[in-house]
């Protein structure tokens, strides 16, 4: 039902596309060192092709029977591979285009879009009579995205959707707070609001009441598995160039909890297609809490296998375990186990009477 045989022809024309310009650039994908003009060159590519990309919860392909929402994943992981700062900003992307497309809103304009939501600035944004006033934090893609989707709280502490232009006056992008290391080529800002034209969309609370605010946050653990898995085929390489009982050992270990994991966001989409008005939170919870541990573990086991040289000499390798472990934190951490605890519990108290647990076979 979830085979990985079935052909995406769509990740294949994106694969093709981008190698091309990869190629063109006189590299490969295994020693990637990606330039700014490489990196825009084939952010480009990517956002050309996203209308094409199905939204989560869009059922099956009719050429191929695919899952669509599968579909969508494999693409964020394969850009993951490639570089996690693209990721970030295509999985922003992306998820614009599919909150808008919930909520019904059609009118949706070319270029590169964003999804800012986090919360918590001292001045936070507000909206006044059409303006955006005020500050919002942890913007990646500042200064390169073309329209940004943004919440804000309204007097009645409910959460809103604004659509802004950043092609305007009166918007000032402060990078001086972003000092990482991994993930530092986001472009994460923190933007100042002063006065300018914004789009109310939606109604209240629609942003976090919609049932594809959980099949967006699986999108983000497809672009950390994609990441996972392409350090650990750097294993799989080393392996067979020069085999050892010990590489081996790690090999199979690393091979085991992808598999798993690979199997799981295989039936996570399949939930998701075939019954696309229910969130799904339980399961996406675990499906993230289960790609963060497993990506922790691929850097640590990986780099254990291999030793100090690819960390040192080779970019590609060096920057997606950089980048990854930076990227990873946009987990909820314990938050997320609390919760999978308290949803485990309420749906073992809706156990059929065939059930002994909610883990039983």
């Amino acid at each position: 039902m979830w085979s990985k045989n079935i052909k995406n022809d769509l990740l294949e024309d994106i694969e093709n596309a981008v190698n091309k310009v990869i190629i063109t650039n006189n590299q490969e994908m295994s020693t990637l060192n990606l330039t700014t003009t490489l990196r825009c060159e084939i952010l480009n590519i990517l956002v050309s092709y996203s209308r094409k990309i199905p939204h989560p919860a869009s059922g099956m392909a009719e050429h191929n029977r695919l899952s669509n929402t599968l579909i969508r994943w494999q693409v964020l992981a394969y850009v993951a591979s490639i570089d996690l700062t693209l990721a970030k900003w295509f999985e922003s992307h992306l998820d614009a285009l599919s909150i808008l497309d919930e909520i019904g809103y059609s009118e949706i304009g070319k270029g590169l879009w964003a999804v800012w939501a986090a919360e918590g600035h001292s001045d936070p944004l507000r909206y006044e009579q059409g303006k955006a006033i005020g500050h919002k934090a942890w913007c990646s893609g500042a200064n390169i995205i073309d329209q940004a989707l943004v919440t804000y709280r309204n007097s009645n502490n409910q959460s809103q959707l604004l659509i802004i232009d950043m092609h305007q006056a009166g918007i000032e992008i402060d990078n001086n707070e972003w000092q990482a290391v991994g993930m530092e080529a986001t472009d994460t800002a923190t933007v100042k609001f002063c006065g300018v034209s914004a789009s109310l969309v939606g109604k209240e609370n629609a942003y976090l009441d919609r049932v594809g605010f959980w099949h967006g946050a699986a999108g983000v653990a497809a672009c950390w598995y994609g990441a996972s898995a392409y350090l650990a085929n750097y294993l799989i390489t080393a392996y067979q160039q020069k085999p050892n009982n010990y590489k081996a050992m790690y090999l199979g270990e690393i091979a085991t909890v992808l598999a798993v994991t690979q199997q799981y966001f295989y039936h996570v989409a399949h939930l998701i297609d075939t019954e696309p008005s229910v969130c799904h939170e339980l399961a996406i919870r675990q499906l993230r809490v289960q790609v963060e541990k497993i990506a922790r573990h691929t850097v640590e086991i990986v780099g254990q296998a291999l030793g100090a040289a690819p960390f040192c000499r080779n970019a590609h390798f060096a920057r997606l375990s950089s980048d990854l472990s930076v990227f990873i934190r946009q987990s909820h951490g314990a938050f997320d186990l609390q919760k999978i605890g308290e949803l485990t519990s309420f749906l073992h108290d809706n156990l059929t009477h065939e059930q002994a647990n909610v883990w039983q076979l």
